[in-house]
Order: C-alpha cells, then sequence, then structure tokens
C-alpha cells in the first residue's frame, strides 16, 4: 500500500509535468487553438445538423461546417481589420499633417459653453483649452499610430499569421469531426462526480456560446448601426470609430454611447442642433435597443451573469489576455461562480 501511494504521488507529479511542459510548447500558438476551440463549441450545433443529414460522411460535414465559419466570421473579420487598419492610418497622416485636430473640436465645445458653465469647468481643471489640446492630439496620434503600425506589423509577420490562421482552420476541423469522442474522454478523466462534470461543462459550453453567438452579434451590429450614422452625418472616420464603438458594446453600463453621446453633444452647442437631435435619437433608440432586443434572444436570459461581473471580468481579461480577453475573462468568471456553487455540496459530500 504504501508503494502504491508511492507509485501515485510520482504518476501525479509526472503528470503535471509532462502536461505543463506541453502546454509550453503550445504557448506561441496559443491564441490560434483558443479560438480554434471557440469556433468549434459555437459551430457544433450547425455541424451537428449536417451530420444528421450525411450521417455516412463526417468528414464532408466538418469541412462543410469549416467552410460555412470561413465565409460568414473569418474572412469578414480579415476583411474588416484590412480596411480598419488602412482608414487609422489615414487618420494617422492627417493628424499629423495637422489636417485633423481634435484639439479644435474641444475648444469649439467649450467656447460654446455658457459663461457659468465654463466657469465650473475651470475650477474642476478642465477648461485649460491649450492643455486639452495637447492630450487630445497625444491621444489621437498615438492611437491612429498604433494602428498604422499594425499596418507594418502584419506585413512583416505575414508568415506567423498565415501559419496561425492555418494551425486553428486544421485544429477546428478535427474538432468539428471528433469533438464528441474527444469530449466523452475529457470527461472520464476530469476527477469529479457525474452531475458536478456536467455543470461545469455545460456552463463552459454556455458562456463561450453565449459571448460569441450573442455579445458579438449585438457588439457588430451596434458597431454598423454606430458606423452608419457616423457616415450619414459626415464624421470623419466613420468605420473606425463603428469598429471602436463594436468593442465598448461589449461592456455592460458604458456600451457605443461613450463615443455616440460626446460627438452629439458637441453638434449640438456648437449649432449643429438637427445632426446633434438625429445622433441622440438613433443612438437611443436604434443603438440602445438593440441590446435590449437582441441580447436575450441570442443569449437568453439563464445565460447572463450580473452585469457588474461581466464588466469586471471582461475588462480584466482584456487587460491581461490581449483580444482574447472577451472571452476568457465572462468564461474564467463563470467558472469561478460555478465552482464556488459546488463548494458546499462538495462540503457535505466529505462529511458523508
Amino acid at each position: 500500500m504504501r508503494n502504491s501511494g508511492i507509485y501515485f504521488r510520482s504518476f501525479v507529479t509526472l503528470l503535471i509535468i509532462v502536461s505543463v511542459a506541453f502546454g509550453w510548447l503550445l504557448l506561441p500558438y496559443y491564441s490560434a487553438l483558443f479560438w480554434g476551440c471557440v469556433f468549434a463549441i459555437s459551430f457544433t450545433p450547425l455541424h451537428r445538423k449536417l451530420l444528421a443529414k450525411i450521417p455516412a460522411h463526417p468528414n464532408t460535414a466538418a469541412l462543410g461546417t469549416l467552410l460555412l465559419c470561413l465565409v460568414a466570421v473569418i474572412f469578414p473579420l480579415i476583411i474588416l481589420t484590412s480596411a480598419l487598419i488602412r482608414e487609422g492610418a489615414t487618420i494617422y497622416r492627417r493628424i499629423e499633417s495637422g489636417q485633423l485636430n481634435l484639439g479644435l473640436y474641444y475648444e469649439r465645445i467649450v467656447n460654446a459653453l455658457p459663461e457659468s458653465l465654463h466657469r465650473w469647468l475651470e475650477e474642476l481643471g478642465i477648461a485649460d483649452v491649450f492643455s486639452i489640446q495637447e492630450k487630445l492630439s497625444a491621444g489621437a496620434l498615438e492611437g491612429s499610430k498604433f494602428l498604422a503600425s499594425q499596418a507594418v506589423n502584419i506585413g512583416q509577420n505575414t508568415a506567423g499569421f498565415l501559419i496561425s490562421m492555418a494551425i486553428m482552420l486544421y485544429l477546428l476541423f478535427f474538432l468539428l469531426r471528433d469533438g464528441s469522442s474527444l469530449a466523452r474522454t475529457i470527461n472520464l478523466v476530469i476527477p469529479l462526480s457525474d452531475e458536478h462534470k456536467q455543470m461545469l461543462i455545460q456552463k463552459f459550453i454556455t458562456v463561450v456560446r453565449a459571448t460569441v453567438k450573442g455579445n458579438i452579434v449585438v457588439a457588430a451590429t451596434q458597431g454598423a448601426l454606430g458606423g452608419f450614422i457616423f457616415w450619414v452625418l459626415g464624421i470623419d472616420g466613420a468605420l473606425l470609430w463603428g469598429v471602436i464603438m463594436a468593442f465598448l458594446s461589449l461592456l455592460p453600463a458604458v456600451g457605443a454611447a461613450i463615443i455616440w453621446a460626446p460627438v452629439a453633444v458637441y453638434f449640438l452647442v456648437t449649432g449643429a442642433y438637427w445632426d446633434g437631435a438625429i445622433l441622440i435619437l438613433f443612438g437611443v433608440l436604434v443603438i440602445g435597443l438593440v441590446d435590449n432586443i437582441l441580447r436575450p434572444l441570442l443569449v437568453g436570459k439563464d445565460t447572463k451573469m450580473p452585469d457588474y461581473v461581466v464588466l469586471i471580468s471582461t475588462l480584466g481579461g482584456l487587460a491581461t489576455f490581449g483580444l482574447n480577453g472577451f472571452v476568457i475573462g465572462p468564461l474564467l468568471a463563470a467558472l469561478f461562480m460555478s465552482v464556488w456553487s459546488l463548494f458546499p455540496a462538495a462540503i457535505n459530500a466529505q462529511k458523508m
């Protein structure tokens, strides 16, 4: 029995070592692997429908689902990213040449304010036009410079990008084809009760699908609507602002309004009352209602976490994992809450 305990501990130690080493080996391509798993989970229901029609051809069903994923998601994202980078580069050149100066817009807003409000801004220390101008111009220059630099980075790292894309698509094909058997294997090695395993796995799948299917669709819709109204009103960089609004709409309590609301205020205080009124009405009645209408339909009320948890976990995920964090953050938060909800039952089972 003593030797058996030593062997088991040695085996667990070896298992941890080789698992960490394997994870370290895959680390350079973790984004490709992560998104391969995310897309596989998201498109599994569609794959099952295709497989039900051609049960004797699993490879064809997996390939068909992969092609649909490419057409519906991956290719549009690549095209949008390319257009966004080009527009960022254009805005960078305009800011650098002085054609576009955000500080001047701020100056117009301050000069158009009533005297009482102007004095209040001075007391708060934010009426120093020249100081704010410099900060706004510097911030806009840095942001557009970052987008412009991405065009150079993508050009220089084309080989790495193509390798990551190939790995993701290759993994996605096999996860779609062999996902069911792989899930059963993983289910067998998890050292938890069947009930707890089922709950955690279901929570994992639900959060991933809700984030991708629900939040991304809502974000894309709000971003597209925001970019459209900016284009209609003749605002420079409508595509860029639309993408920014799409990202911000992933965050509850702030959303796309953090972009369109200041622009509407600028229109109103500078005398463009019709433009300001149109932007406010469109923002409140169209962009704002998208979240209330689409999110419950695509996500489902029973899968939503509290808004403050989503906000904090999304911000933390973005800060820690970059763009991948808007999925990883809420996923970790959901698993955290699920595991702690199982803790009392685990304690009671231990006592018995």
